[in-house]
């Protein structure tokens, strides 16, 4: 039986910050469920699904927008400023690169 692209699902590898793993409770990279299309939203929202403790952490309760001080890269590049809606590359909507979330260090 062929599935259809909205009822295909994808195992993407998520690595978090040290204090979003410790929040969550998960040692190293959290795989997630996500269905199709793969994209930064979607793979957010499986995240917030699983780990309701993160909710509001990466993203405004109010406006969904990314934390200020956090930042997406995907397969080497930074993605912070993409839209949450454009597919995330193959290479992490099968799995074999995670979808990085990391703290960004401010200061002086």
């Amino acid at each position: 039986m062929n599935q259809t692209e909205s009822t295909r699902t994808a195992q993407v590898r998520v690595a978090l910050p040290y204090h979003l793993r410790n929040l969550a409770r998960v040692e190293g990279d959290v795989l997630l469920e996500v269905n199709a299309p793969v994209t930064l939203r979607a793979v957010l929202d499986a995240l917030e699904v699983r780990y309701p403790m993160l909710r509001g952490t990466i993203r405004e309760y109010e406006t969904g927008q990314r934390r200020a001080f956090l930042r997406f890269f995907v397969c080497t590049e930074d993605w912070s400023l993409e839209s949450p809606d454009k597919a995330l590359p193959d290479a992490v909507a099968a799995g074999k690169e995670p979808l990085l979330i990391l703290g960004a260090i401010a200061g002086g």
